[in-house]
């Protein structure tokens, strides 16, 4: 990627801002990774039991954290890393930096503490309890996202689009509480697709379809010829930086 020499050497490039395309780049990777990995995991092993031959029947894990002990454990845990990455590099204003790089090293932690299974010795129950809470925490900072960033009265986003948002946000938040239930009270525990797993599926599609759709506006209207002012940011947040090079006065 190309960048104007004038804009790197600006005063918000200084500070970190990041132009339209490289933020617009890690919300599609966010969004991606929410929209694809619920169902690649189901999938993966269901392929890797047809491939080597062996029964399919337990092919759907207890939850997505069960993951880590299925065929499919280097692909939830390269894909946990992999939004961590996005995450942490998301620049977009001081809130928003805040809250990325938090849940950035939530969902490492995530994917380097896995969840424990019954029998565990004791450091497995500590570092099974650090995967709930960095799970959780992850979980509650996307909600934030959804629901104070790319939700904002103060632009001219459509009224249908704040919604979409709020409704993303308030879904994961519902869904997180609704996987607690479902794990405390073992409920589902002998069908074939847990309700955890379907508790887990729906938070992580609504923070992916929000991504997604949060890239797809910065594409539609951050960019100079249009109103900046119907890309949701803080007051006072420097612009981000454009793609193409100003004209000199």
């Amino acid at each position: 990627m190309t960048h104007d020499s004038r804009a790197q050497n600006s005063p918000d490039a200084r500070r970190g801002v990041q132009d339209e395309r490289t933020v617009t780049f890690l919300r599609l990777g966010v969004g991606l990774l929410g929209i694809l990995l619920p169902p690649a995991l189901p999938f993966g092993n269901w392929l890797a039991a047809e491939v080597t031959g062996r029964s399919t029947d337990d092919y759907w894990p207890g939850s997505m954290s069960a993951s880590y002990y299925t065929d499919t454990r280097n692909i939830f845990v390269g894909a946990l890393c992999a939004l961590g990455v996005f995450l942490i590099c998301y620049r977009f204003d001081r809130r928003d930096d805040r809250w990325s790089t938090a849940a950035g090293v939530f969902a490492v932690g995530v994917a380097l503490c896995p969840t424990s299974l019954s029998g565990a010795s004791g450091l497995q129950r500590t570092v099974g309890v650090l995967h709930l809470v960095f799970a959780g925490l992850l979980f509650v900072m996307l909600a934030m996202f959804c629901l104070y960033s790319f939700r904002n009265p103060r632009s001219t986003q459509p009224a249908v689009v704040g919604t979409a948002y709020l409704a993303a946000g308030v879904l994961i938040l519902v869904a997180l509480l609704l996987s607690v239930v479902a794990a405390a009270t073992g409920i589902g525990s002998g069908w074939s697709i847990r309700p955890l797993y379907l508790c887990e599926w729906l938070a992580t599609w609504a923070f992916g379809a929000a991504w997604l759709g949060a890239a797809i506006e910065l594409a539609r209207h951050g960019r100079r010829e249009l109103d900046p002012a119907a890309v949701p940011r803080q007051p006072g947040a420097p612009a981000l930086e454009p793609n193409q090079p100003e004209a000199q006065a």
